[in-house]
């Protein structure tokens, strides 16, 4: 025999609160019931302000009351004792009489006459945007600030972020309201200053097609400097303020203060980089000192750049490396003193370290030349980017042995080092016209490459050695100076820069090897054959990976051939970028500021602040959350091509899916509507 188990089905509260009774009742009809916790309290001092706002915004929370028994009112409040004081109140100072209608919730059923008597709050939440609206009548009806937040129990800075929002084109609430805006975005609404614009944008948000978040921040960008600014880590907030300069705060507290005064944080910057100059100046370099564009510098100056292996000796290549990892130590010491003070006494002992250092890191890429221009800029991290010039050096062109110089420079420079050669027999050339002799070395060749192709091991070895020799060593020399025609070139565009952890880190392993040919003393024949297969198939890998070329000048020319090869390369090997590398600021400048914040929203750290920032500040904002999470876009894969964007659809999501909607806080009835108007 089965037995069945009764289940008791809650309602849930949008179930109860849509079969509650709400009418209107005449306020003759009201009393407070005795079971209410403040039953008898006399009226406390704050009633008359209380009865101000209801007067100006109206009643936006329904009273909780029972059906009254024997000798009671027709309905007694369990919850709503001062709105009822106040209402009385109105009476007696007669702004409303005693059949003025009241919006109330009565409650049948003990069990919530219960809860109502214990909860102050029983009813369903007002919409902020009512509220909005409410603070927006009491400020017309001749409240202040201060009066509005003690009669609501709110601070004043709240009050005054719902007043900024209260000014918002009614258009503007109805969306908020709708949810076709969220709090955020009627937020950016706010900070516009023409209000048919507003209007305009809300409009558009209203009738669905979404809120075009990008025109707001771009309009507010224009010509705006805050105080991420890059010249404001060298300056500070204090001595930016001393010289006069002027500062705005953001209301809603979402943006960094505004600098009102650009030119005088110029005026300032420039001040203290001139004072950290002199002392360089003093020592015979040419410092200049610039926020704007670089200055006209003499068109025979060489800047500093990334010094590739094998450019400079070995001992020199390495004396390099060691100049450019301790110039990271200084420049560190220089972020951390700037986060901790901009005295000038630390500050400058920091930043003269670290130019030194960078002098050094310079001069030994340049083979010991010595810079003779400096050029300051300002920089987020460290206050001052440094870039070191000095004099290009002169073309020297030699003859010899009675050959013009046209033909001489048309040969390659010789390398720092020079390999030992291996001995060969002289042709025969005595009584060979020239087409015998093509037609000798033509079957000699034919015949080795049978030879090579019956050999693996051998043709791999001259495989590596011919890539080594025009990756690595870089004899940039004709087809007549070497054994296979096969020519190979690194990946070096103009323009280009290499990137520490990823190219940067196979040139370093290619500057070790070639350093240990050099030690060897052998041929790049002779030394490859001898390396381990586990050794030469490193090499090899390090040497074909430099020799991919995938960039791409323009979007109209797009190597579709080169990609698809690419896409399998980078299947079979697993790529995946994130591992080494995350978006750096050089990467970032670039991209739109619609791009970055794309990129925020895929790596799931969209912020609503971040939307309010100016490009230069949300760049180190993308950097940071980037490293954080180990991520990098989708386009930087060969194999995962980015998704189709559709702007509009996002924004639909974004304002579908945002939690800050305002929603949850009061509900206002038509009915409530109709209470509000009478009471205004």
């Amino acid at each position: 025999m089965s037995r069945s188990t009764a289940v008791a089905v809650v309602a849930t509260p949008f179930q109860v609160a849509s079969t509650r009774n709400r009418p209107l009742v005449h306020l003759r009809d009201l009393d407070i019931a005795p079971e209410n916790l403040r039953f008898g309290e006399p009226p406390d001092d704050d009633i008359p302000l209380f009865a101000e706002t209801l007067f100006a915004a109206g009643q936006l929370q329904p009273l909780t009351v029972r059906p009254g028994r024997k000798k009671e009112a027709a309905n007694m409040a369990l919850d709503g004792r001062r709105r009822l004081l106040a209402l009385r109140l109105l009476v007696e100072q007669g702004r409303i009489d005693d059949s003025f209608l009241v919006d109330v919730f009565v409650e049948t059923d003990p069990a919530r006459q219960a809860a109502a008597v214990l909860l102050t709050n029983t009813a369903v939440p007002v919409h902020v945007a009512d509220i909005i609206a409410a603070i927006g009548r009491m400020l017309k009806g001749k409240l202040g600030v201060p009066t509005i937040a003690k009669a609501l129990g709110y601070a004043e800075i709240d009050i005054k972020r719902l007043a900024a929002l209260s000014a918002l084109p009614d258009v503007a609430l109805q969306a908020l309201r709708l949810g076709r805006l969220n709090l955020r975005q009627a937020r950016l609404l706010a900070r516009l200053n023409d209000s048919d614009e507003q209007a305009e944008l809300a409009s558009m948000a209203l009738e669905g097609h979404g809120f075009q978040d990008w025109r707001v921040t771009e309009k507010l960008d224009e010509g705006r400097v805050t105080a991420r600014d890059a010249r404001c880590a060298l300056v500070g907030p204090d001595r930016y303020a001393q010289a006069g300069g002027r500062t705005e705060t953001d209301l809603f507290g979402e943006l960094p203060p505004v600098l009102l005064d650009p030119s005088i944080l110029t005026q300032v910057w420039t001040k203290r980089a001139r004072e950290i100059a002199l002392v360089h100046e003093a020592e015979g370099l040419t410092v200049h000192v610039t926020a704007g564009p670089t200055p006209d510098l003499p068109e025979d100056l060489e800047p500093a750049g990334y010094v590739y292996g094998g450019t400079l000796p070995a001992a020199e290549m390495a004396n390099y490396r060691d100049k450019r990892d301790a110039f990271n130590v200084p420049a560190e010491a220089v972020t951390e003193v700037l986060t901790e003070t901009t005295d000038a006494e630390p500050v400058d002992m920091a930043i003269d370290a670290m130019i030194r250092a960078r002098l050094a890191m310079d001069q030994a890429g340049w083979g010991g030349r010595a810079a003779t221009t400096v050029v300051l800029r300002p920089a987020a991290r460290t206050g001052i980017e440094i870039q070191c010039f000095t004099p290009e050096e002169p073309d020297v062109e030699e003859e010899a042995d009675g050959r013009d110089t046209e033909a001489t420079s048309c040969v390659a420079p010789a390398p720092a080092y020079q390999s030992p050669s291996v001995e060969t027999p002289e042709p025969e050339t005595e009584g060979v016209n020239h087409a015998l002799h093509a037609v000798r070395t033509d079957v000699a060749t034919r015949g080795l490459i049978r030879a090579l192709a019956d050999d693996p091991g051998v043709a791999f070895t001259a495989l590596i050695a011919r890539l080594f020799s025009e990756v690595a060593i870089r004899i940039y020399g004709q087809r007549s100076e070497a054994a296979l025609a096969l020519t190979a070139s690194a990946f070096k565009p103009a323009g280009g820069r290499v990137i520490d952890s990823l190219d940067g880190d196979v040139w370093r392993r290619i500057e070790d090897r070639r350093a240990a040919w050099e030690a060897s003393g052998q041929t790049v024949i002779a030394w490859v054959h001898a390396l381990a297969h586990g050794d030469k198939m490193a090499l090899l890998a390090e040497l074909t990976a430099l020799t991919i070329d995938l960039r791409e000048e323009r979007t109209t020319l797009i190597r579709r051939a080169a990609r698809a090869e690419a896409a399998e390369l980078a299947e079979l090997c697993g790529a995946d970028i994130s591992l080494h590398w995350t978006p750096d600021a050089e990467f970032l400048k670039p991209h739109s500021k619609a791009l970055l914040l794309k990129m925020l929203e895929e790596m799931d750290r969209a912020d609503v602040r971040a939307g309010l920032l100016k490009k230069a500040d949300l760049i180190p904002w993308v950097e940071e959350n980037a490293a954080e999470k180990g991520w990098a876009p989708a386009s930087l894969s060969w194999t995962a091509p980015p998704e189709a964007d559709d702007p509009v659809s996002d924004r639909a999501e974004e304002n579908e899916g945002d939690a800050d909607d305002g929603a949850g806080a009061f509900e206002v009835t038509a009915e409530g509507e109709a209470a509000l108007d009478d009471a205004a």
